[in-house]
């Protein structure tokens, strides 16, 4: 066994800003140009200056994220970083796969722009953020509340949860989780209610579309959103269909490799949103 453990962590959805990726579309002119191809517009532009206020829609967002944590990962590989583990928020998860090689650039593209469609297309739902509580305090406070549509989307740090459901309970929920001393409640800005059984027709058309790709088995370890343990090399479609409607376990995903000799975590990607919950996990 190696003695320290280099681990890739691939932001999701919620990461993606203006100016993301400056500097690498010109380094990686091929991966730039093939994006670019596959989704009809300039990727460079969308993520440079976003000139049609597009980059905070989610069927613009996912691939523009996957796109430059693929080329963090590119050019942290350029510089003789190789990772011996990795994971990734949500969409964060298809560039853990793409980092693994169980597929290839152009192939990751083409299933998170579906994805980013399936998921915008999803209405009538809502998310919101609580922080101050456990996992265990906020199933309580949704059970003693009455409301039966709301469930955990992301559980991100030991006191940082997303919640998901029916955009009025959702809202309606919010004086339930204040009575409780919530830190904070903050609806988020999202057209549907991610990672939850109300994606369910969303996952149907996914998995019925993931049927026209193979998969290779991933050639280091990629911890996975739904069960927050390694991929088994024959489930990468079984799990990314699952992942649409299951909760993202950042925590364990966490906890898991911090077991591993000497962790040392590396986000892969814009921003340092995942290198905060780790240092929140690992408190």
């Amino acid at each position: 066994m190696k003695p320290s453990n280099l681990i890739f962590v691939f932001p999701g959805q919620g990461s993606q800003k203006k100016g993301m990726g400056e500097g690498l579309f010109d380094q990686f002119p091929d991966i730039t140009q093939t994006a670019s191809a596959e989704l009809g517009y300039s990727i460079k532009d969308l993520c440079l200056t976003d000139p049609q206020n597009q980059l905070n829609r989610t069927e613009f967002t996912q691939p523009a994220l996957f796109t430059v944590n693929a080329l963090t990962f590119y050019k942290a590989q350029k510089d003789g970083k190789n990772p011996d583990f990795v994971a990734g928020h949500s969409l964060g998860e298809y560039n853990a796969l793409l980092a693994a090689e169980a597929f290839d650039f152009r192939t990751g593209l083409k299933l998170v722009k579906r994805r980013g469609e399936l998921m915008s297309q999803a209405s009538g739902g809502g998310m919101a953020a609580v922080i101050g509580l456990s996992k265990d305090q906020i199933l309580e406070v949704i059970r003693q509340s009455g409301f039966t549509k709301i469930s955990i989307a992301n559980l991100n740090a030991p006191q940082q949860t997303v919640i998901t459901g029916l955009k009025e309970e959702i809202l309606g929920i919010q004086p339930h989780f204040e009575a409780a001393k919530a830190r904070l409640y903050m609806p988020l800005n999202v057209s549907g209610a991610f990672h939850s059984p109300f994606m369910q027709p969303a996952r149907d058309k996914f998995e019925e579309y993931l049927k026209g790709f193979t998969f290779n088995p991933p050639r280091i370890p990629v911890i996975s959103n739904v069960e927050a343990a390694p991929y088994p090399a024959s489930q990468v479609a079984t799990l990314l269909g699952r992942q649409i409607t299951s909760p993202v376990r950042w925590v364990e995903t966490i906890q898991y490799l911090m077991k591993l000799p000497q962790p040392t975590f590396e986000e892969t990607g814009p921003g340092n949103v995942l290198k905060g919950l780790i240092k929140q996990i690992s408190a």
